[in-house]
């Protein structure tokens, strides 16, 4: 009798494709429900991601550092976890089986997709644009800067925002198609409060260490599949970002605008286009000695050492639609219900590869953020046990409040509920409270309850305001007054 081409299957009753946040998480919470069954985390990464020092700060905030490990470390804490590095192949949704990379087989009775997404990279293919999305990416940017005089970003998410602030030594044109920067994350108002960091010295770098980190009650990465796991918080620790000068920031913003072509010297050239130097100072180099051109829809044309392409993700499903049914959201995510659900039986997924498809709470939306990985991946974990228990279980509680922590420019920032007045039209009112260099407030009411809120620098409000939204307070008695400085609201509410 011949041999079969493929190796005998291996069985587990928990499989979980993603060594990122969203996998790792989902993975403890199953070995931690079923100590003595073998749970399988496939991972196309040689590390994986994992949250430690986890403290809980409020109700839906959390304290944690998120750390970059060997699978070995994982299987340490939880013995009944097999982390196997290689990225999936192929799913057979009918036989309930994933094939790997290197021809293995592993059958399930439950799988989590926690596969994370990959970066939307601009003129993919060029060799002078970098994406930043996972560790290795992030280091290919660092050996690029080293050597680097000027650099063009494009994009207004957390990577671009983080990325225009860290950066010393060479001139950033920041391409943004928004009007104000981080567009994402806060209004207008709280750009312009941002702002003046970029021209301003940054403090001094503290002592080698890791900075606690907030987020949502469980939260969010991406990670596995075909691409290595999604950055964490303070993805920069640890990388120099300093180039060749001796200056710090010298970044221009160019808003309300995009992309229009990428050209090489030569290309430029044989067109005729005009290069321009970098504004208000005068070039340190020719503008025909750049090696790469970006033009901008505004019709300005600006020469750098190289490009990065920070405009987003889309989720990595690649792998795993071929040949099975899923239902696939307009984003590109694979919808889940409210218990992490796939249209596949069996099949479940959390964090950047998925699109949650229930009504969401009032004050809750979804964003790709690892703080929401986190979450999902939790909450997948839960419901994954229960289902095969052929138990109850009810949605979450951190799905109620949406609520993030992050830093930018080197101020603490916190978003709550409908912070940027999502969904709400006109049909709201704002309190705003804004301290030059110190703090910025926004508080979002409608009807007189507080709906969402930003809060930028210490305000030590994020309690009070968590509070007041989940409890839906009638504030219209206190009108301005919220937000007066001179009332300790903490103590008022409290």
């Amino acid at each position: 009798m011949a041999a079969s081409k493929e190796a005998e299957a291996v069985r587990g009753k928990f499989v979980v494709v993603g060594g990122g946040i969203a996998g790792v998480t989902c993975a403890e919470e199953l070995a931690a429900q079923f100590p003595s069954d073998r749970v399988y985390l496939l991972t196309a990464s040689p590390l994986i991601k994992a949250t430690t020092n986890l403290k809980q700060v409020s109700r839906t905030l959390e304290a944690f550092d998120v750390e970059e490990q060997e699978g070995t470390a994982l299987e340490g804490r939880y013995p009944n976890i097999s982390v196997v590095q290689s990225a999936v192949r192929e799913l057979r949704s009918q036989e309930q089986e994933v094939v790997t990379e290197d021809g293995a087989r592993y059958r399930y009775n439950k799988l989590c997709l926690c596969a994370g997404a990959k970066a939307k990279i601009i003129a993919g293919g060029n060799p002078y644009v970098l994406g930043i999305r996972d560790t290795d990416s992030a280091r290919e940017f660092q050996r690029h800067l080293s050597s680097a005089r000027r650099v063009v970003i494009v994009g207004n998410g957390g990577i671009a925002l983080e990325l225009v602030y860290e950066l010393e030594g060479c001139q950033a044109i920041w391409a943004i198609r928004d009007g104000a920067i981080g567009n994402t994350f806060f209004d207008a108002g709280a750009a312009q409060f941002l702002l003046p960091q970029l021209g301003a010295d940054k403090p001094p770098a503290p002592l080698p260490c890791r900075r606690t980190k907030y987020t949502t009650e469980p939260p969010l990465g991406g990670g596995g599949g075909s691409v290595g796991s999604a950055l964490g918080p303070d993805w920069h620790e640890g990388l120099n970002l300093k180039a060749t000068g001796a200056f710090s920031h010298r970044v221009h913003i160019e808003a309300q605008c995009e992309v229009r072509r990428i050209l090489l010297r030569e290309e430029r050239e044989g067109l005729n286009i005009t290069a321009l130097p970098f504004p208000g100072e005068s070039d340190s180099a020719p503008s025909t000695d750049w090696p790469v051109y970006v033009q901008l829809t505004n019709g300005k044309t600006y020469g750098c050492d190289f490009i990065v392409s920070a405009t987003g993700v889309v989720p990595n499903i690649e792998p795993f639609v071929t040949g099975n049914q899923f239902d696939v959201a307009e984003d590109g995510g694979l919808r889940v219900n409210d218990h992490m659900e796939t249209s596949v039986r069996n099949i479940y997924a959390a964090g950047d590869i998925c699109t949650a498809s229930w009504e969401p709470s009032a004050l809750w939306q979804q964003m790709r953020l690892w703080t929401q990985a986190r979450q999902m991946g939790w909450y997948a974990g839960k419901c994954m046990a229960a289902d095969f228990l052929q138990q109850p279980i009810e949605m979450d509680f951190c799905f109620e409040l949406f609520a993030h922590v992050t830093k930018f420019f080197n101020y603490k920032v916190i978003l709550l509920g409908k912070y940027n007045a999502q969904g709400l039209g006109s049909d709201h009112e704002l309190l705003l409270r804004c301290t030059k260099g110190r703090e910025y407030v926004k508080a979002v009411l409608r009807g007189g309850r507080m709906v969402g809120a930003v809060l930028i620098g210490d305000t030590d409000l994020e309690e009070t305001f968590e509070n007041l939204m989940l409890n839906q307070m009638d504030l219209s008695p206190y009108g301005e007054r919220l937000l007066d400085p001179d009332v300790d609201i903490e103590d008022y509410f409290d």
